[in-house]
């Protein structure tokens, strides 16, 4: 009994793949947009846009197009083609405004755009696209049963886009580049008010400028050490109670020593 089921289960799969191959190599428009649709709706993606493919041009401006267009672009974003699928749906906006399917093909687009996203190490340019894309798809869309759902991946992008200018000030100050470390940790402090690496920016940029300051030519020292300890009490209005108070604290004594060492050295001379 189970011979004959695999009998028959295997010459149904032959007979159904015998069928797709006549239609995909065939003229019949209609046969392919008609199994195309089949194979959509019940997930053979790769299939289904083979013949998708050949039919695109030729259902242009016809009453057909519209449901065509969609699925084609939808076929890409479930085969996490998200280059073609922001693309795809993106036309699909444009040449169908007025669509029941708009709105979820502006949020599909702008979904893809956040799936291109790298992680934070690397270079953030499509993060940035994604965050143009979703922006605009809120501003378009402010009352959207996918509004939520957005604002939170907005929210992730920022946090990556965060962590990578936060890293970036980071690397200058671990290559002893402080000058570069200062004015990175300066910028992402102003750039970034609300960051969960704000407070590590302020010590990072007490910590630069300290060590810029005892690295200095001895003309240079006391200027730069005034600056350090200007960071360190910016550090401790906003920071005062925090994991890092203590290592701040370190640094400012020191720079109160040397200041006064200095003091006292100038005195004398």
């Amino acid at each position: 009994m189970r011979t004959s089921l695999l009998i028959l289960f295997v010459s149904l799969s032959f007979i159904s793949c015998s069928e797709y191959q006549q239609v995909l190599r065939g003229d019949d428009t209609a046969r392919k947009f008609s199994m195309a649709d089949s194979l959509y709706e019940i997930g053979k993606h790769k299939k289904a846009l083979q013949l998708m493919e050949q039919i695109v041009p030729a259902y242009r401006g016809k009453p057909q197009a519209e449901k065509l267009m969609f699925m084609y672009a939808n076929t890409f974003y479930n085969m996490e083609d998200y280059y073609l699928a922001g693309y795809q749906f993106e036309r699909f906006e444009t040449s169908y405004p007025k669509s029941d399917s708009v709105e979820i093909a502006s949020y599909r687009s702008a979904k893809s755009y956040y799936e291109l996203s790298p992680r934070y190490s690397l270079d953030q340019k499509d993060t940035d696209t994604a965050l143009e894309k979703l922006q605009g798809f809120i501003d378009k869309y402010p009352n959207s049963e996918y509004r939520l759902g957005v604002n939170e991946l907005v929210s992730e992008l920022r946090h990556k886009k965060e962590k990578k200018e936060y890293e970036v000030a980071k690397q200058y100050l671990h290559i002893s580049d402080y000058k570069a470390a200062i004015s990175a940790f300066d910028n992402f402090i102003t750039d970034n008010p609300g960051s969960q690496f704000r407070k590590e920016a302020f010590f990072g940029r007490l910590d630069a400028a300290y060590k810029l300051a005892i690295n200095s030519v001895p003309s240079k020292v006391e200027e730069r050490l005034i600056t350090a300890q200007g960071y360190y009490n910016s550090f401790a209005k906003y920071y005062n109670e925090t994991d890092l108070k203590a290592d701040a604290d370190k640094i400012s004594e020191d720079i109160k020593e040397r200041l006064n060492t200095n003091k006292e050295t100038t005195s004398l001379n």
